[in-house]
């Protein structure tokens, strides 16, 4: 995996705002980050937690915010009741902030329901947006102002600290779909998705093809090497819909690229 690849990506990620969650947002951009920046990644993590050691790089990089605590667990009785992603400081006011990260990918199934925020779904269809926004507002930011959380922070006043999300999403919506999204949905969509039947009807003749790892996703296709045939991915792409898992596809086709899901569903 090419690490300023993946650093870019994260860097370059579009969030949604309080229009769609209802939660302060705490965007990138914000931060004073100096550019072309490069560090070490661990191989051995879950993707969202690759995202959240890049993002607490970035902040400590800054030269505008600080990272006060990270990954704190919250623990009751001997029992883990959740776990605070960040507190951080603006340096200038030293404005403190509970800022929850989240790295989602997102397709739109438009049969779910009427309302959009309803109709987006993961790739395997066990999670959703508005069920992750449940979350975050029910129990996430609930969790600082649980008495645990505050003998944790005894040097802090919670009551005074602010609360924000930051929550980084890649869209896609079904292959020609041709309904419009509001600009702050628009801007996230990264792609399109299709079943294998039609996929695999695609003309393929010219095109090239890789099949990312879970923690290449959101990389830019166009910074990928390796690529393939399709004939070197069919066998692949037919045991995940065996096993009901959607991978992700890049595509590389005379100089342009695209980056869409194969679901099972």
């Amino acid at each position: 995996m090419n690490t300023k690849s993946r650093i870019d990506s994260i860097v370059k990620s579009n969030s949604l705002d309080f229009s769609i969650t209802g939660l302060q947002t705490f965007n990138l951009s914000e931060l004073n980050i100096v550019n072309d920046l490069e560090f070490l990644l661990p191989n051995n993590i879950r993707l969202g937690h690759l995202a959240e050691k890049i993002v607490s790089e970035l902040i400590k990089s800054s030269t505008n915010y600080k990272v006060l605590h990270e990954n704190v667990q919250v623990i009751e009785s001997k029992n883990t009741i959740g776990e605070i992603d960040f507190l951080i400081e603006e340096l200038k006011t030293e404005t403190k902030i509970h800022l929850e990260l989240a790295y989602k990918f997102y397709l739109y199934d438009p049969n779910i329901s009427s309302e959009p925020i309803n109709n987006w779904i993961g790739p395997n269809r066990n999670d959703s947006l508005i069920k992750k926004l449940e979350k975050l507002k029910s129990k996430q930011f609930p969790l600082l102002h649980h008495n645990c959380t505050k003998a944790i922070f005894n040097e802090i006043d919670v009551s005074e600290v602010s609360q924000a999300l930051c929550l980084l999403v890649s869209l896609f919506i079904p292959y020609e779909y041709k309904a419009t999204f509001s600009s702050i949905y628009k801007n996230a969509i990264k792609g399109y998705y299709v079943d294998f039947e039609t996929f695999n009807n695609f003309n393929h003749s010219d095109k090239n093809y890789y099949m990312p790892s879970k923690k290449e996703w959101g990389i830019d296709p166009s910074e990928n090497g390796t690529w393939t045939d399709f004939e070197g991915i069919k066998n692949y792409i037919e045991t995940c819909m065996k096993e009901n898992q959607a991978p992700l596809c890049w595509q590389k086709n005379n100089g342009s690229y695209e980056a869409f899901f194969i679901v099972w569903w």
